[in-house]
Order: structure tokens, then C-alpha cells, then sequence
């Protein structure tokens, strides 16, 4: 152990420590999305990246670490007023990442406080632009605005704005009142409209269902007139054809002599009951010569049927005795 010592503490001992602790000092290993920014006698000299590497001891010196990942940081609650003069309370969040180590840390001395200020500043302006249902419609339009005016003056710093979300707008009581009235006052007018809609929706299919209901009855009462018109009309042919057919046996059977016996017995059927007829409705008769013996009666139909029967005969021969 005393010897251990005594190479340790001696002169030789002693410069192999400060060469160790010297080598050590010049090696620096870096991490994954981060770079150093290295100083030479104060004055900037490098910036490494990931990975191994060296400086010169006692010379070289980090100035600076900074994070490449995107950072998020919260933008205070603060004070703006829109195009129409409503002050409203706006906070949000503000996602970025530093692109150039250099300027992060030589162009700003603060380059997170710097960023900050700049998104309060700017959401100000950028609603100073826009009236207040605006701020609420079009809030991605705003939020894109905000991310392009800060890109512009921190290009100097090596700092990108990826993008920027507000968080929550607050307009003031007397505001807040004033739009849940409006809302309202729109969903009843909503409500109402929608009301009218379906009662003048109703009455158009009670128009449409009447005006259907009176068009097929019309129909069902056309169609019942032509069909009582054309059974009509059957039941009429049907008949005179009955008829037809009726005489036209009744002239066959007229023409033969079983028919012309027939014709006169009817003839003389009938006379008699005419006579009949009369004498129920007349309490005085006019008969001629015999006329209350039924043959006679019958005699004279039948010489009035036989006189008939001849002149048809004559004027069928053509007068030919």
C-alpha cells in the first residue's frame, strides 16, 4: 500500500494523473438531439453534434447545450382586443424546436423568453384583426396566422414555430351573457323553424293524400259509369237479339199451315178478350149480328185472318190469279 503511495505521489505519478485527468477533459460525448456549442478562448469556434467528440482542454470550453427536440412551453393568460373592441383573456400553447444552435444562443440571450413574448405579442396584434365571433370560428386560421408572424422575426434566433393552439378564449361577463342570450334565441329560432317546416310538410301530404283519395274515387266512379254503360248495352244487344231470333221463328212457323191455325186461334183469343174487357169496364155493349155466340166471334176472326192471308198471297204472286 506504501508503495501504491509512493507511485502515486511521486513526480511520475503525478503527470500520468494529469495527463489522464487532461484526456479525459477533451472528450466529450454527445446525446442524441443535442449540440454543444464550443468557445475558443471566448470566442465561438464549433458546435458538435451527437457522438463522440474532442476539444482542447483548458482552451476549448462548451459555451452551450441546447435541445434539438420540439419544446412546448405555456403562453400566459393575457389581455387582447378584437377588431370590434371586445377585451378578451387568451392563453394557449406554443410547440417549437431550434434549428440552429448558433443563433439560439448568440442572437437572443433568452431564447425561450424571447419566443414567449413574441407569441403574446403577436396573438394581440392578430386579434386586434379579427371581430369577436371571428376569434371563435376561425380560431385555426388564427392559430396559423400567430405561427407565421412568429416564424418571421425568430428566423434571426434559429428558432421554428411548429405551431401554436389556444387554449381558451374568455370574453367578459357582460359578453358572455350577452352571447348565451343570442344562442339562445337562435336555437328557438331554430326550433320554430323546423316546427313550421314539418306542419307545412304535414299539410302537403294531407293536400297530396286528398287530392289522390278524390282523383281514385273519380276514377273508381268513371270506371263503374263504363262498365254500367257497357252492360247496358249488352243487356240491350242481348235483348234485341232475343227479340230477333224471336220473330224470326215466329215468321217460319207463320208461313206453314199448323202456323197459320195457330195465328188465327190467338187472333181469335184475343178478340175475345177484349170483348171481355169491355163489357167489365162499359155497361152498355155494341155487338154486331151474333156476336154473343163464341163461334161466331171466332168465325169472324177467322174470315178477317183469311182475307189478310189472301191479299198476301195475291201480292206476293205479283197479282197472278
Amino acid at each position: 500500500m506504501e508503495a501504491l503511495l509512493n507511485i502515486i505521489f511521486s513526480p511520475a505519478g503525478i503527470i500520468l494523473l494529469l495527463v489522464i485527468v487532461t484526456l479525459k477533459s477533451g472528450i466529450k460525448f454527445v446525446p442524441q438531439n443535442r449540440a454543444y456549442v464550443v468557445e475558443r478562448f471566448g470566442k465561438y469556434n464549433s458546435t458538435k453534434e451527437a457522438g463522440l467528440n474532442f476539444i482542447i482542454p483548458f482552451i476549448d470550453r462548451i459555451a452551450a447545450d441546447r435541445s434539438l427536440k420540439e419544446q412546448a412551453i405555456d403562453v400566459p393568460s393575457q389581455g387582447g382586443i378584437t377588431k370590434d373592441n371586445i377585451s378578451l383573456s387568451v392563453d394557449g400553447v406554443l410547440y417549437f424546436r431550434v434549428l440552429d444552435p448558433y443563433k439560439a444562443t448568440y442572437g437572443v440571450d433568452n431564447y425561450v423568453f424571447a419566443v414567449t413574448q413574441l407569441a403574446q405579442t403577436t396573438m394581440r396584434s392578430e386579434l386586434g384583426k379579427m371581430e369577436l365571433d371571428k376569434t371563435f370560428e376561425e380560431r385555426e386560421r388564427l392559430n396559423t396566422n400567430i405561427v407565421a408572424s412568429i416564424n418571421e422575426a425568430s428566423a434571426a434566433w434559429g428558432i421554428q414555430v411548429m405551431r401554436y393552439e389556444i387554449k381558451d378564449i374568455v370574453p367578459p361577463a357582460s359578453i358572455m351573457d350577452a352571447m348565451e342570450a343570442q344562442m339562445k334565441a337562435e336555437r328557438v329560432k331554430r326550433a320554430q323553424i323546423l316546427e313550421s317546416e314539418g306542419d307545412r310538410q304535414a299539410a302537403i301530404n294531407r293536400a297530396e293524400g286528398e287530392k289522390a283519395s278524390v282523383v281514385l274515387a273519380a276514377e273508381g266512379q268513371k270506371e263503374q259509369q263504363v262498365l254500367k254503360a257497357q252492360g247496358e248495352a249488352q243487356a240491350i244487344l242481348a235483348v234485341a237479339a232475343a227479340q230477333s231470333e224471336a220473330l224470326h221463328k215466329v215468321g217460319e212457323a207463320a208461313i206453314t199451315e199448323a202456323g197459320q191455325k195457330a195465328i188465327q186461334l190467338d187472333l181469335a183469343s184475343k178478340a175475345i178478350a177484349a170483348k171481355e174487357a169491355i163489357a167489365k169496364h162499359s155497361t152498355v155493349v155494341l155487338l154486331p149480328d151474333g156476336a154473343t155466340d163464341p163461334s161466331a166471334v171466332v168465325a169472324q176472326a177467322m174470315t178477317i185472318i183469311n182475307t189478310l192471308n189472301n191479299k198476301q198471297v195475291g201480292g206476293k204472286d205479283g197479282g197472278k190469279p
